[in-house]
């Protein structure tokens, strides 16, 4: 099967989907992923996508949630040396309505310094982050799709053994769909099936 076959894969039970290659895994059983979290990695690229819902930051507005929200990501995991690539501004979803009221999407794109794991700084990779903040305001969530590159494996980092080190082979030269299209895919896509899964409305 191609590495870029893409498929709708159900999310949350069946509550939420999204379409993205198959080649990414739901690895959300196998490590210890909090329930708000659902985790798909490709290994063979050190590649992942994540799914999570969070309590909407009424505190935050909807321009600047995406880049809040992947400079609470680097403050999370310690990360070195993190930038702002671009973000986009404020974009309605009108595919994801409730009660007739749109969902809004704002995206960033930074870079940064992360160790996996429990692996000290000494182990960092360089990694780009995708970051699509889907705010549902109407059921008090925000949806966060987060997508990460590898940019530079450490000879240190837990990943070396499997994809190498040093720079990371470009998707493109290995007949992979780059990690930009396939976070594109999969916030474009994203659906709700069942809006109960967040409760009763706010």
């Amino acid at each position: 099967m191609s590495s870029n076959f893409c498929c709708e894969r159900p999310l949350y039970g069946t509550a939420l989907s999204s379409t993205f290659p198959y080649r990414f895994q739901d690895v959300s059983n196998i490590r210890q992923v909090p329930d708000h979290q659902e985790v798909f990695v490709d290994p063979s690229r050190d590649e992942s996508l994540i799914f999570e819902l969070l309590e909407l930051k009424h505190e935050v507005g909807d321009d600047g949630s995406a880049v809040w929200l992947l400079q609470d990501l680097a403050t999370e995991q310690e990360a070195e040396g993190g930038m702002v690539i671009e973000q986009s501004g404020v974009i309605e979803a009108p595919g994801l309505c409730y009660r007739n009221i749109p969902a809004v999407v704002t995206t960033a794109v930074g870079q940064m310094a992360i160790s996996k794991g429990r692996q000290g700084r000494e182990a960092q990779n360089i990694v780009r982050v995708y970051l699509a903040n889907l705010r549902l305001k109407e059921v008090g969530t925000d949806v966060l799709i987060t997508a990460y590159e590898p940019i530079h494996i450490n000879p240190l980092s837990e990943s070396a053994s499997t994809v190498g080190t040093g720079l990371a082979v470009p998707a493109t030269q290995v007949g992979c769909m780059p990690m930009a299209e396939v976070f594109k895919l999969a916030v474009s896509s994203f659906k709700v099936n069942d809006w109960n899964l967040f409760g009763p409305a706010v």
